[in-house]
């Protein structure tokens, strides 16, 4: 192995390393509240190695934001609505144990600060969402005449108002009921009923692998 690759290879580790020390840090002290120092601290890097990778605690954040949807990956294959369904579970199961998606949860109101509003967490979930669901649409799984961007930016909704209030009643142990209860209640009015018998919910297909 070439030093080259040696260095390259260090590089990507501290910078993984950085970003998994300001995940916990925001998502203790929100974004306002946290500094570089106190990540660096954390990551047990110094000043000069957190500036090499990153300009200033936005770039930090920002970077954790925006890899919020790459984190979550459902266990099982899935297509259309049952990946709808699949993403937001494991999501939900994932924010549990993960600091980069605790992390994600605690900057979402913060986001003004170091995300242009075209690349917030809100647009980045409701392009996922919309892509199941237009999916879904094109397997004839929704009822007629939904309309699937509004239901798209709805499910982000309630998904992150879920978040807050399951972290303010149960510091989100009860977040994938929630999360399962959002659906028991929005199947019915937007899905033919065939596909609605055949989807599948349970922790064993929602937690990831």
């Amino acid at each position: 192995m070439t030093g080259r690759v040696i260095r390259q290879e260090r590089a990507v580790r501290t910078r993984a390393t950085l970003l998994r020390a300001a995940a916990e840090v925001f998502a203790e002290s929100g974004y306002e509240g946290a500094n570089v120092s106190a990540i660096a601290h954390r990551a047990g890097l110094t000043l000069g190695a957190l500036y090499f990778h990153f300009r200033n605690k936005g770039d930090l954040a920002r970077e954790i934001v925006l890899a919020q949807p790459e984190l979550v990956v459902p266990p099982h294959p899935s297509e259309g609505l049952q990946h709808a369904v699949d993403v937001t579970l494991t999501w939900a199961h994932q924010l549990l144990d993960d600091p980069v998606l605790l992390a994600g949860a605690r900057l979402v109101m913060e986001q003004e600060y170091f995300v242009e509003p075209a690349e917030n967490s809100h647009q980045q979930w409701t392009r996922v969402v919309s892509e199941d669901l237009h999916e879904a649409q094109r397997r004839r799984q929704l009822r007629a005449g939904v309309d699937v961007e509004a239901l798209a930016r709805l499910v982000v909704n309630a998904c992150t108002g879920a978040q807050m209030h399951s972290h303010l009643e149960s510091r989100r142990r009860d977040l994938p009921d929630r999360v399962e209860e959002m659906w028991r209640c929005l199947l019915p009015a937007m899905a033919v009923p065939s596909a609605v018998k055949c989807l599948e919910f349970g922790e064993s297909r929602a937690r990831k692998a």
